[in-house]
């Protein structure tokens, strides 16, 4: 009794010794990052001096050494970590519609990503609905040899609860079927046409896949009531080994150097437009959050790697190479927490994988709301895929980011088409995206224990479980766990 009477007072005196520091901290970090923040303007040049940043291509080049000069300006040591892998780019692409084969007309549309290289196919069109696998199971063979249409999250209407999948995994339900080719309807009104990934593995889809604005969508839905309605889809793209390359800038802790905090946001964008929500809003951010560090001059004890991810837009490519060469290195162990920042806006809170977190980071928010009233330390716990903790998360890294913010000026319409713009983007709220989560990992890397390890394989797999996410890593094939 003695004994854990003594640890309890010791552990309360070390943490209010640490509250204490990161207090002080926490007020320089607001300080700095309110009066100097370069992330509006650094993201402003970028999106007026490169475009766009698509993995593989010459821009993509420039925002590499774009970020790479910042980081470097700013007194980092900073490393390219180089892969090679396959990628795609758009080339040609005709979408004909009509009521026979041999009366098309030309619709508005953009190519999926991972299409095939070329494809000319014709064919009947099948309306799947919300392109679920119960779509699919009221009539098997309802769109073999055809053509899906598939609305792209769920459709109005639905029953409640219905769930959404991602669109590569709506598209690999599709093929499985037998479809020869897929429609996506865009939910966004105004004829807003939204690129993407159409496939799961990062690799090129069987059939070609096109995405359809919303209103000419849901027209040809009402169509097919009346009568059968057919489609043309004829692209060709490229696909090839490309190289790029990660930029990594690392702070050495002062006392355990050999636990990592990474701190991530993919720098590529897709090619439609600049990419400045999506996503130039998180990497700029983080590249804020490491000029800020250093310069405070923050000794932090754990090591903080930033990293500006390449090639997320094309299947996580380059935190999938940023694992793969930590596997390599026999480093996996080193890493302690990763905090994703991917159209990351104004949080209000924290988000984490692991609820085991919540005393901690919403200590650190309380001490956030007595800075700015306007952070309302919002907790959230969970998982989802898609983005660059994903590979991290799969190897039982703890994950983590901001929580409870909003896109700015409505800009969500415009996700992953040629409406991101730098127009888009608020200049207050992208700075408290930089303070905020410059906080939280002060803490993180200065918290005496971090209260999470990394999962075993049973705990990831019963966590994997709990957060929904079998189904999709099952259609995707990256469900290691035999029944």
């Amino acid at each position: 009794m003695k004994l854990s009477l003594s640890l309890l007072i010791t552990g309360l005196a070390f943490s209010a010794y640490a509250q204490d520091n990161l207090s002080a901290d926490f007020q320089k970090i607001n300080a700095e990052v309110q009066s100097h923040s370069a992330a509006y303007g650094n993201l402003k040049s970028a999106t007026e001096t490169i475009g766009h940043r698509l993995t593989g291509s010459s821009n993509g080049t420039k925002a590499e050494e774009y970020a790479y000069k910042l980081l470097k300006s700013y007194g980092y040591e900073v490393r390219y970590q180089p892969f090679q892998v396959e990628s795609w780019s758009r080339l040609t692409n005709e979408t004909k519609i009509g009521d026979a084969p041999s009366a098309l007309s030309t619709l508005k549309s953009v190519t999926l990503a991972h299409s095939p290289v070329k494809a000319s196919v014709t064919g009947a069109i099948a309306d799947m609905g919300n392109g679920l696998e119960e779509d699919y199971q009221k009539d098997k063979d309802k769109v073999k040899g055809k053509i899906a249409l598939i609305y792209l999250s769920v459709l109005p209407g639905s029953p409640a609860g219905t769930p959404t999948l991602h669109r590569s995994e709506k598209t690999a339900i599709a093929t499985k079927y037998g479809a020869i080719g897929v429609i996506i309807i865009n939910g966004v009104k105004g004829g807003v046409l939204l690129t993407g990934t159409a496939s799961v593995t990062g690799k090129l889809i069987p059939v070609p896949a096109v995405c359809i604005g919303l209103e000419d969508g849901m027209q040809l839905r009402e169509q097919l009531k009346l009568k059968p309605q057919y489609a043309s889809l004829n692209m060709t793209n490229f696909s090839g080994m490309i190289k790029a390359r990660n930029v990594v800038a690392t702070l050495k802790g002062s006392s355990l150097p050999k636990e990592k905090i990474v701190v991530g946001g993919h720098l590529d964008s897709w090619d439609l437009a600049t990419g400045a929500i999506d996503n130039g809003i998180g990497s700029f951010a983080v590249i804020d959050m490491a000029r800020t560090f250093k310069v405070l001059n923050l000794k932090p004890k754990r090591t903080i790697e930033f990293v500006m991810f390449m090639g997320e837009e094309q299947g996580l490519l380059g935190s999938r190479a940023y694992i793969k060469d930590a596997e390599e290195k026999h480093e996996l162990g080193q890493l302690k927490f990763m905090l994703n920042y991917d159209m990351t806006n104004d949080p209000k809170g924290f988000a984490t994988s692991r609820e085991e977190m919540k005393t901690l980071f919403t200590d650190w928010g309380s001490q956030i709301t007595k800075i700015d009233t306007g952070f309302k330390n919002v907790f959230r716990a969970g998982a989802g895929l898609h983005s660059d903790h994903q590979p991290f998360m799969l190897e039982g890294i703890p994950t983590g980011g901001g929580a409870g913010g909003e896109l700015p000026n409505h800009s969500g319409q415009f996700y992953h088409s040629d409406g991101d713009s730098f127009g888009l983007v608020d200049e207050q709220q992208l700075k408290n995206t930089v303070r905020y989560s410059a906080m939280l990992i002060d803490g993180l890397a200065n918290t005496p224990v971090i209260p999470v390890e990394r999962q075993t394989e049973d705990k990831l797999k019963a966590f994997l479980i709990a957060n929904k996410l079998e189904l999709p890593l099952r259609i995707a094939g990256e469900w290691r766990w035999k029944d």
